[in-house]
């Protein structure tokens, strides 16, 4: 019976020096952020981080655009260049992001219900949501 707890003792032993072992060795390394100098924006009642070349969702700008267009966003926030960060009280002053407009659309349809139980009451209702889809091409 001594022999059989000994053992166990001797397992739990193992078992947390193994986890400790495992505590001890170094994290894995987070992904290499974007370089790049970036902005935050605010259009739409929302704000979005920029960086140059990402595409973007954002809510349906008014006016007729082509594909192509250019659009300049200067309701800038905050701008990083890498080296120093400038922050907007309550925007950057003379600070710009540039756009390539490349098409409105639709989001998928969402599902809005409304149920009362047990008293026959449902009402189902669709919901597609417009947004315009743009390109960043420069934050200066």
């Amino acid at each position: 019976m001594t022999e059989k707890k000994v053992a166990e003792k001797e397992a739990k032993k193992e078992v947390a020096t193994d986890a400790a072992a495992k505590k001890a060795t170094p994290k894995k390394e987070a992904p290499a952020k974007k370089t790049s100098s970036f902005a935050i924006i605010a259009t739409g009642g929302k704000q979005h981080v920029v960086f140059e070349g990402d595409s973007l969702n954002i809510e349906k700008l008014d006016g007729e655009y082509k594909t192509g267009d250019k659009i300049e966003f200067t309701e800038v926030l905050l701008v990083d260049d890498g080296k120093s960060t400038k922050i907007g009280e309550p925007t950057v002053a003379g600070a710009k992001v540039t756009a390539e407009f490349v098409e409105n659309a639709r989001e998928s349809k969402i599902s809005v219900i409304r149920f009362r139980s047990k008293s026959r009451y449902f009402k189902n209702r669709g919901h597609r949501q417009p947004y315009t889809r743009v390109k960043i091409t420069k934050v200066a």
